[in-house]
């Protein structure tokens, strides 16, 4: 049995107003990676200025306190990575980069590769636009209520 030292990895960049993420984000991410639904490997600070410059700085040099978290790999997102993300992000905002690795699914992706199987494709859906869906199914009577 081959098991790989890495499930799926994902890079998330979350963005929000102003220069610091509010403090109910950093604990989202906390608790994500406490309770072993993700393994945090690295963890980017980013900004885009009003005029569109864009900087990032690793999180232990950005004056983020994210309390005692042990990224696995520091250093993972690549310069290629970030050029690409933060030029997404919109002038006058930050962003957290979290590099993630998605560990429900190491034991699949194990079982894949032993197998000689892999992913063909992964679609994320936002959270926001599954729960407009839903609501609007509900209120068309197309999907029951809990």
């Amino acid at each position: 049995m081959t098991d790989l030292e890495f499930g799926p990895v994902e890079l998330v960049l979350a963005a929000f107003e102003g220069d610091t993420p509010k403090a109910g984000v950093l604990e989202a991410i906390l608790d994500l990676a406490d309770a072993g639904t993700v393994r945090l490997l690295d963890l980017v600070y980013v900004t885009r200025s009003d005029d569109g410059v864009v900087d990032w700085v690793e999180l232990d040099e950005s004056g983020i306190e994210l309390g005692e978290i042990d990224l696995a790999a520091s250093g993972l997102a690549s310069h290629e990575d970030l050029e690409e993300l933060s030029g997404r992000l919109p002038y006058g905002t930050s962003a957290l980069l979290l590099v993630v690795e998605l560990t429900w699914a190491k034991h699949l992706a194990s079982r894949l590769f032993e197998a000689d199987g892999y992913v063909v494709d992964s679609v994320r859906i936002p959270a926001p636009v599954v729960n407009a869906v839903v609501e609007e199914a509900r209120v068309a009577g197309a999907l029951a209520e809990d």
